[in-house]
């Protein structure tokens, strides 16, 4: 039986969003190689947040 984790995904501003990228890619491979599933939950944080908001 696969484990299974909850993770958040938050890119943020700057390179963030390319290291946010790469990040997932990393898991992708994770859980290919491995017994385990990552269930990921975007949010928006940061000044690209609050443009993306509003608020």
């Amino acid at each position: 039986m696969a484990k299974s984790f909850k993770i958040a995904v938050l890119a943020g501003d700057g390179i963030g969003p390319e290291v946010m990228a790469e990040a997932l890619r990393v898991l992708d491979a994770v859980e290919k190689k491995f017994a385990v599933t990552f269930t990921r939950t975007p949010a928006n944080v940061g000044g690209a947040g609050i443009d993306r908001e509003g608020k």
